[in-house]
């Protein structure tokens, strides 16, 4: 496959994974939506879901790593580093096309969330120092886009990604998943898909398992830059987290497959 191929088939898968990804945090959280309340097995499936569905889109063109972690996994596994830094940018940019595109979706009700006094506080209301508190480090609507732990503890919560990508990266190594040799090929997509959803379930309490760089960085950027009243921070204080466990995990299972399955 071309470089062009593995960029527009990365920016393609990425940008639909974000999106739905995205979009189902934002159906569930947001004020005014259909879906709000209906809680984390709802995000959990539609994550899965959007796996699913990116991996069959961009896997003709890439291979649908559709995450750095996958990438470096696979580049450690096949020793071959040519196109790392493609499917990379591909993946980032993709990441911030979906998460564009999800506050598109969900315009009317990142408004109507973000100007109720309830949710960000205001005169009068007894949560206003403890909501601006609380957005010194992270938005109220920063969920929807990116990352972040429940317990705030560095350890922990890298250890929490590691374990988690770890996971995941293994699965994509040693299932079959690779129909091109190059990446999540249509056949594993299915499989991949409840990996991640069995992930999610038993170890995205921690942490909201970002198991993957892009879909945590690029979205927060985005987040960062969007016109989003009352949004409060991006928590660039935690950002570095979801992007360097999952590349620890990544590399750890990448070490185990050379060692136990190659």
């Amino acid at each position: 496959m071309s470089s062009s191929d593995i960029f527009i088939g990365e920016t393609i898968g990425t940008a639909i994974l974000i999106l739905l990804g995205a979009g189902v945090v934002a159906a569930v959280v947001l004020k005014a939506s259909k879906a709000r309340n209906a809680g984390w097995l709802a995000i959990t499936f539609g994550w899965g879901f959007a796996v699913l569905t990116a991996v069959y889109i961009s896997a003709p063109l890439s291979g649908a790593h559709l995450n750095p972690a996958v990438t470096l996994g696979i580049a450690i596994k096949d020793n071959d580093w040519s196109n790392v830094p493609t499917y990379f940018a591909g993946q980032l940019l993709g990441a911030m096309i979906g998460a564009t595109l999800a506050w598109v979706a969900y315009y009317g009700q990142f408004h109507a969330h973000l100007t109720d006094r309830e949710i960000v506080g205001g005169p009068g209301t007894q949560s206003t120092k403890a909501v601006e508190a609380r957005e010194a480090q992270a938005g109220p609507v920063l969920g929807v886009f990116s990352t972040g732990p429940e317990v705030r503890n560095v350890v922990m919560n890298l250890a929490t990604e590691i374990i988690g990508t770890f996971v995941l990266v293994l699965a994509v190594l040693t299932q079959g998943l690779n129909d091109n040799g190059n990446g999540l090929g249509t056949l594993g997509a299915l499989i991949t898909a409840l990996v991640v959803v069995g992930i999610g379930l038993s170890l995205g309490g921690p942490t909201g398992y970002a198991i993957n760089p892009a879909r945590d960085l690029g979205p927060r950027i985005v987040h960062a830059l969007l016109p989003l009243p009352n949004k409060g921070g991006s928590d660039w204080g935690y950002a570095w987290i979801p992007v360097v466990g999952p590349l620890i995990g990544a590399a750890i299972a990448a070490g185990l497959y050379r060692l136990a399955f190659a």
